[in-house]
């Protein structure tokens, strides 16, 4: 096999196990911000142990490991509103409206990159919140998840922009660390001033320690390193397209493993459908774009 072939099917893995994370948050009992404190710093210790392996230094400048820690803050912010939409909600409501990212990061991305909003991503914006609106006119029970997923998703487009910015000249590893470090900081001053750390929160059950591992180690530590090694011989655009796939092969695998308490009304399929629709004609739009450039 080619190693541009096993890139692709290391891509494709990558956003399998980025579906399976919502299963994970609903399996895993833990408060969302319990679970998130305990999953970057599972995967701080898997990247801490991989750095030496591999010769990566941890040393980097102040404003940069600055720049990285609240990165890493923001991070924390999005996984825990992200679980917590899966516990308020259900998983496939979730990932439906985690897909709106893409409308944010339209917004975004001209802010950091100093270019003009195009025409056709205001459109797109538009189609997505068209989508949103017939989620919720049929899921209203679950309004706090649909807002947590949205704000969620903000918050996504909002970090991912600017990994965008440290991958040009950092490494993939260095980055993952000193943002592990920032959400974990952020969320232990969280917790102190909750009064949390008691016994009740290092009480863990062994099902809950065996779905964190695999949350920490192989859905993130290991998701996020490959996820950008990958680009070395796969172009962004078919590293955006997959990722792209997130949401379906989440709310598919959460029809499979839930059954019916993940069935939802016409309206959502329909809702999704426009949504992951837009995304896909936004990225061949972007696609056709780079090829009459």
């Amino acid at each position: 096999m080619s190693k541009s072939n096993l890139n692709l099917l290391l891509l494709h893995t990558i956003v399998l196990i980025f579906g399976f994370t919502g299963i994970l948050g609903k399996l895993i009992t833990l408060p969302s911000h319990h679970l998130v404190w305990y999953r970057m710093l599972i995967a701080l210790a898997a990247i801490s142990l991989y750095m030496p392996l591999v010769k990566v230094s941890a040393k980097a400048g102040k404003r940069r490991v600055i720049a990285l820690l609240v990165t890493g803050m923001i991070t924390a912010a999005h996984w825990i509103t992200f679980f917590e939409a899966i516990k308020v909600s259900t998983v496939s409501v979730t990932l439906a409206c985690l897909s709106t990212a893409t409308l944010f990061t339209a917004l975004i991305e001209p802010l950091f990159f100093k270019r003009r909003i195009s025409v056709s991503e205001i459109i797109m914006g538009v189609c997505i919140i068209a989508g949103l609106g017939m989620i919720f006119s049929v899921e209203t029970q679950y309004a706090l998840g649909i807002g947590l997923a949205i704000l969620s998703a903000f918050l996504a487009s909002l970090f991912n922009v600017l990994n965008g910015i440290f991958i040009r000249s950092d490494k993939p590893s260095r980055i993952a660390l000193y943002e592990m470090i920032g959400g974990v900081l952020l969320i232990s001053i969280y917790l102190s001033i909750r009064g949390d750390w008691n016994t009740d929160f290092f009480s863990v059950s062994g099902a809950n320690w065996l779905w964190l591992l695999l949350l920490g180690t192989v859905c993130t530590a290991f998701a996020f390193v490959v996820g950008v090694k990958v680009m070395e011989t796969i172009s962004p655009f078919t590293v955006s397209l997959s990722i792209n796939l997130e949401p379906i092969y989440g709310i598919i695998l959460a029809w499979f493993i839930f059954g019916a308490e993940e069935q939802m009304n016409f309206g959502f399929y329909l809702g999704a459908f426009v949504i992951f629709a837009t995304v896909f004609t936004n990225a061949y739009l972007k696609r056709r774009k780079l090829r009459t450039s």
